[in-house]
């Protein structure tokens, strides 16, 4: 916890100092925008600064790479591209997405363009970017975006080489594709030629738990050569936990069968950074392959290669890279070599049907779900995969219907499985469409995805294919509609006991808010339910003092939380406490009381 607090600070504190930095507010100036990879295993945000992390964006996660999901497991503290060149007058110049504390951390950003945000495209779906008319989505979730190293001249420090990125980023939804993203760089430059062109990728790791009591400094360092891939990976038995995954770059393209490209693979201590272009451009240009690091330390590492002799106004530098993760080294390592399949298909394989469409209708304690195809063009039963090798006219085999009472990111089970009858796969359960869930707890959030899966390809030996959970994930919350007036108010629980777990609970009482995942004393509440849809609570103390004052307006919903604290933000003490709830439609007042013991 006291490593989520220092975290929190941290952020805090770094968005003061870039602001120190800049005359006016980057957000007034361009499109910041950032998105979640979350179809598969790694959650990665994207932002269309080309930081793998926060950038300047308002993402408000405190983690920025975790795998797998809701493991709060970080991976990447500061991540990004570097570009280094020479210009026609001689000036050695490098531009970074990201790199670490110096002014001119940042250096490319987006127009102020309403399009010029993050575009997501499913896979096949045909989107008219401005920048890429009829674009193709490849991966179950394509995030696309543009920045330039010239969109703000006011940087300290910083000289642009003027060049404008294409960046497209591919993730999958199911296994074997699920453990890594893939990124594409399309670099071109716009004002002058360059000459002796070197790219970079930079590397912060941060693995461990974010919840960790001491510093991510106990990762080990390596450079797979054959792989073209740094990696890092966490010392066990530390503060930050036993991390589940290491992390890797890896260089998949241009392709160096030549061996003209010169390779640096450099890994920096905290304090000696470089801080001058024309020290990062040397470090870049090094060609030194530094022994692994086998002492834990920060992880500070820079891949880079080169160079490009020249690069002309116009001409297009492609680079591709994959971010990859896996259960342990020999997970990571699979993955990585997988991907030398993938790219050898041009990423064309497989894939699970589309998302169905998953329709939901609450009751009192009930949740009615279901998913009947709403047109031919939506129906994932229909649904034709060219790149199968099978060349299976119909791929589609079943649905799964998944619930959580945790969070709407899982974790999930498995609530029900319908198959087509008839063939040797699976249970030949036959289609439904409609599922009801009965016992529930009213006014308390439920949740639900529901995924269509494909039949394996056995002439591609590729696995069955499912769509996205987190794709189609909704929260549900049963319970009646509100009284047409007051009269049944109520408080639950009356008592509230400060010695029972609440958030243990299943589906839990009280979670923790916003992006935390620990429990926190602000977590607690109770809940006033029976309101009518227009009402106003007031708590006072027996001795008559107000305490706090709910305003509740919802058409829909008849209850309210209340988090025990008073309007002026102090927690409550034991005691017990009187109630009036308005119903501003009629004028009628409820009376009632409850009980905090702490």
């Amino acid at each position: 916890m006291f490593m989520l607090l220092k975290r929190v600070f941290f952020l805090l504190m770094f968005f003061v100092v870039m602001l120190h930095h800049s005359p006016t507010l980057y957000g007034q100036l361009t499109n910041l925008d950032w998105k979640l990879h979350a179809v598969g295993k790694v959650r990665q945000v994207i932002t269309n600064m080309g930081t793998l992390d926060q950038g300047l964006t308002n993402y408000p996660g405190l983690i920025f790479c975790e795998f797998p999901p809701n493991s709060s497991e970080e991976h990447l503290y500061q991540g990004g591209m570097w570009i280094g060149a020479i210009t026609p007058t001689g000036d050695t110049l490098v531009s970074v997405t990201k790199k670490h504390f110096d002014p001119g951390m940042h250096e490319f950003f987006p127009t102020t363009a309403e399009w010029d945000t993050i575009w997501v495209v499913g896979k096949n779906d045909t989107v008219d970017i401005p920048y890429w008319p009829k674009y193709v989505g490849v991966s179950d979730q394509d995030f696309v975006c543009r920045y330039s190293d010239y969109n703000l001249l006011n940087i300290e420090d910083h000289t642009p080489l003027f060049l404008d990125v294409i960046q497209t980023s591919y993730a999958w939804a199911s296994a074997p594709l699920d453990e890594f993203i893939l990124f594409k760089y399309y670099i071109t430059p716009t004002r002058f030629p360059l000459r002796n062109v070197y790219i970079a990728f930079w590397m912060h790791s941060e693995i461990g738990t974010i919840n960790a009591a001491d510093n991510y400094i106990d990762e080990h360092t390596y450079f797979f050569k054959d792989l073209k891939m740094t990696v890092a990976e966490d010392e066990q038995g530390h503060n930050d936990g036993t991390a589940i995954s290491p992390i890797g770059f890896r260089i998949l393209s241009p392709k160096d069968s030549t061996n003209s490209l010169k390779w640096t693979f450099k890994y920096y201590e905290h304090e000696n950074l470089p801080h001058r272009d024309q020290e990062w451009y040397r470090n870049m240009s090094q060609g030194l392959i530094m022994e692994n690091r086998l002492d834990p330390a920060r992880a500070h590492i820079m891949l880079a290669f080169g160079p490009f002799p020249q690069v002309n106004v116009g001409d297009t530098l492609y680079v591709e890279m994959a971010e990859v993760l896996g259960y342990g080294m020999e997970g990571l390592l699979k993955n990585a070599e997988y991907l030398t399949f993938l790219k050898s298909k041009d990423f064309r394989v497989p894939s699970p049907p589309p998302i169905p469409v998953l329709r939901v209708n609450t009751a009192s304690h009930q949740v009615h779900l279901s998913w009947y195809p709403p047109s031919p063009s939506r129906n994932p039963e229909l649904y034709q995969d060219p790149y199968r090798g099978d060349n299976e006219q119909q791929p589609f085999e079943g649905y799964r219907l998944y619930k959580s009472t945790q969070s709407i990111n899982g974790p999930w089970t498995l609530l029900a499985e319908y198959d087509l009858p008839g063939n040797h796969l699976g249970f030949n359960t036959g289609l439904e469409y409609e599922y009801f869930d009965t016992g529930l707890l009213n006014n308390v959030e439920y949740f639900y995805t529901l995924t269509a899966y494909s039949k394996p390809d056995p002439v591609a030996n590729f696995p069955s294919q499912e769509s996205s959970k987190a794709a189609n994930a909704v929260a549900v919350v049963p319970g009646t509609a509100p009284p047409e007036t007051v009269g049944e108010v109520a408080v639950v629980p009356n008592p509230y006991r400060g010695d029972i777990a609440y958030n243990s609970y299943n589906p839990p009482w009280e979670k923790p808010q916003g992006t935390r995942n620990r429990w926190m004393e602000q977590d607690r509440h109770i809940q006033f339910i029976n309101l009518p849809h227009d009402c106003e609570i007031k708590i006072y103390t027996l001795a008559g003092d107000l305490v706090a004052t709910i305003y509740h307006n919802h058409s829909t919903r008849g209850y309210e939380d209340w988090n025990l604290t008073s309007s002026i933000g102090q927690a409550i003490a034991s005691g017990i406490y009187l109630f009036t709830v308005e119903d501003r439609t009629t004028g009628k007042v409820q009376v009632g009381k409850f009980v905090i013991i702490k």
